[in-house]
């Protein structure tokens, strides 16, 4: 009897003592094994920042702050709040302020980030004044287009941390709890088998793969005489490939192409922020010119007005005929009709600016009225010398002795030339040298070439040596717990070597890869040869663009000139009774439409200059949206 009560002390003892080393195992790997959902954004957050820090210096030889973290208090949302514009959920305002849902993960919320409060929302409601700088700042934080490439960029360097992952270390543990009862030998036989398992595995970059792992087992019968054992097992493990996929050059392919996608992610970046500020400013440009046009329009219907009653007062005074009131009432209403499209077509250019800006329509934003001053200021210059110079030759005529007037046509000259004007060859090699958009096409063919090489890769044989090496034994069965203890020793294991060769016999699909990787190969070049015909066309063409804009300033800057004569003369005339009342209107409508053509070309001419700065790669613009404009050094003004 005593010795029954030893023997089950000594079991029990024995249990207890193998179920605290499977507990501390399962311990272990909770603790290294397991992180809060916080931590991993946390941890990623981190790894993706030193990528694209990394990547920003390579890619443009610079760093500055990039994230994609939305400012907790935008222009938009203190617009909205502000202004007390209709909303329609919490996720108008953002994600920040959506109410968490059941199971929601996020425990600790991501530390706010603030904008750049280059404009301040009055809490009088008054309409906020906005300038193109301001402009271009509150379009870099409050696009969803703008947001949208930056979230790009960043989901290309976690692709990377991805691919980099893969040669780094990876560990691994599991624990099990098996409750087993077995009755197919015609008595009862039940147990509880723990098991507890980690292990390592890395892969290298020539290919091979190296596996480690330790397993404990603890097999409990709990009939039968409640026996119990435990097992223990280590297991080393190599892969090496011979032919076929080995290589550095072939193991790190995904690697390598991942590294340049974050590249071409960011040129294509900096290639899209030049062109949405060019946009930024054509579209604030075009709609001041709308509200440049309702001063003008505002203008025409009060002299419209202004004629109309004075045709009446001639009539009544028998000095005209009633048909030429007639005729001014009807410019009148015509004139009103234009004022009143004027003013909503600047409207609905406004809200289209907004919205593109990302903020709402219905926000109570002005725009600066004195930037089309200050912008077009270098301008001046080129109107005025046009404009002054009455006397300048646009004609040569000679009288020939068969007395048929012959007219010699001038061709623009650049006299008068603004500084981006630039000699043709000057500006593509400055283009060649700047466009990022270029350097990601052309890397692109490097890219095919990689590809052609690893699909020749894969037609050959594959030779495959693995090894193995296990010492221990497991105990992962209830029947297991009659076994002996299994130990680990170094003397006593089973290794084992086995090489495997896979002739390459059946290799249609690779082949075909093989050739279509030369073809994608071709389309590469052509992508890179039509890019380098197109950025030559684009120079060309904003070079003619800048061309035609000065000129057609200089011309319509001569007809503002000329009809505010005809428009004074006319009514001298009038007065005198030497015009009629449609010689005015007519005056009157040439005024109007030269005013509104000389702004135009005003703005076509600055809008054209920021295009070859753009199609140049030359325009610089920073992670706040703001630029810095081109100085051509010396003078680079020639003739095509």
């Amino acid at each position: 009897m005593n010795f029954k009560i030893y023997n089950s002390f000594k079991y029990k003892r024995l249990t207890i003592n193998n179920h605290l080393l499977t507990a501390f195992l399962a311990m272990l790997i909770l603790q290294f094994g397991c992180s809060s959902p916080d931590k991993y954004r946390v941890d990623t957050d981190k790894a993706a920042a030193k990528i694209l820090a990394e990547k920003q210096l390579l890619a443009t030889g610079k760093t500055g702050k990039f994230t994609i973290e939305k400012p907790s208090d935008t222009f938009r949302r203190r617009l909205l709040a502000g202004q007390r514009l209709a909303t329609y959920s919490p996720a108008s305002l953002g994600t920040d302020k959506l109410k968490p849902i059941e199971h929601w993960p996020v425990k600790k919320p991501t530390a706010a980030v603030s904008e750049d409060r280059v404009v301040a929302v009055n809490d009088d409601n008054e309409p906020v004044v906005i300038s193109l700088v301001q402009a271009l700042q509150i379009g870099a934080y409050n696009s969803f287009d703008y947001q949208t490439k930056k979230e790009e960029i960043f989901q290309k360097a976690l692709a990377l941390e991805l691919e980099r992952d893969a040669f780094r270390n990876t560990f691994n543990g599991q624990v099990q709890n098996l409750l087993e009862t077995d009755t197919t030998s015609g008595s009862s036989q039940s147990g509880m088998v723990n098991s507890g398992e980690a292990g390592v595995t890395r892969k290298l970059q020539s290919g091979v793969e190296l596996g480690t792992s330790f397993a404990v087992d603890l097999a409990n019968l709990f009939t039968l005489g409640q026996a119990s054992s435990m097992g223990f097992l280590g297991d080393a493990t190599v892969s090496i490939p011979l032919l076929r996929g080995s290589g550095k050059h072939i193991v790190t392919e995904p690697l390598t192409q991942a590294e340049r996608n974050v590249l071409y992610a960011f040129w294509a970046f900096e290639q899209y922020k030049k062109q949405f500020a060019v946009d930024t400013a054509n579209k604030y440009l075009s709609v001041l010119q709308g509200l440049d046009a309702i001063k003008n329009s505002e203008a025409d219907y009060r002299s419209r007005m202004a004629s109309a009653q004075r045709s009446r007062r001639l009539a009544d005074a028998g000095r005209i005929q009633e048909i030429e009131v007639d005729q001014a009432v009807q410019n009148e209403l015509s004139a009103r009709q234009r004022w009143i499209s004027a003013t909503q077509s600047y409207k609905k250019g406004l809200d289209a600016f907004k919205i593109f800006l990302g903020l709402p329509p219905d926000a109570k934003i002005e725009l600066a009225p004195n930037e089309l001053e200050t912008l077009v200021m270098p301008t001046k210059d080129i109107i005025r010398q046009f404009a002054v110079d009455e006397n300048q030759p646009q004609v040569n005529t000679e009288i020939q002795e068969s007395s048929d007037l012959v007219v010699e046509l001038l061709e623009p000259d650049y006299k008068n030339a603004g500084p981006l004007e630039i000699e043709e060859p000057i500006a593509v090699k400055l283009a060649f040298a700047n466009r990022f958009d270029l350097k990601a096409t052309d890397g692109k063919v490097y890219d095919a070439q990689r590809a052609v090489v690893v699909a020749a890769d894969a037609l050959g044989a594959e030779l495959t040596l693995f090894g193995s090496v296990q010492t221990g034994a497991r105990r992962n069965d209830v029947g297991d717990a009659t076994s002996r203890n299994a130990q680990m020793r170094h003397d006593r294991g089973v290794s084992s070597a086995l090489l495997t060769l896979d002739l390459p016999i059946e290799r249609t699909a690779e082949s075909l890869d093989y050739r279509n990787s030369f073809i994608a190969l071709e389309q590469a070049v052509r992508d890179v040869q039509q890019l380098e015909d197109s950025i030559k066309s684009d120079i060309r063409n904003a070079q003619r663009d800048l061309l035609e804009a000065r000129e057609r300033m200089g011309i319509q800057a001569k007809s503002v000139y000329v009809a505010q004569k005809r428009v004074k003369s006319v009514n001298m005339f009038l007065e005198a009774g030497r015009a009629q009342i449609r010689d005015l209107l007519e005056a009157q409508d040439a005024l109007l439409s030269a005013q509104n053509s000389l702004t135009a070309a005003v703005v076509n001419y600055r809008i054209a200059e920021l295009n070859i700065q753009r199609d140049m790669g030359v325009l610089r613009v920073d992670e706040k949206g703001l630029w810095q404009e081109y100085v051509p050094g010396g003078n680079q003004n020639v003739q095509n």
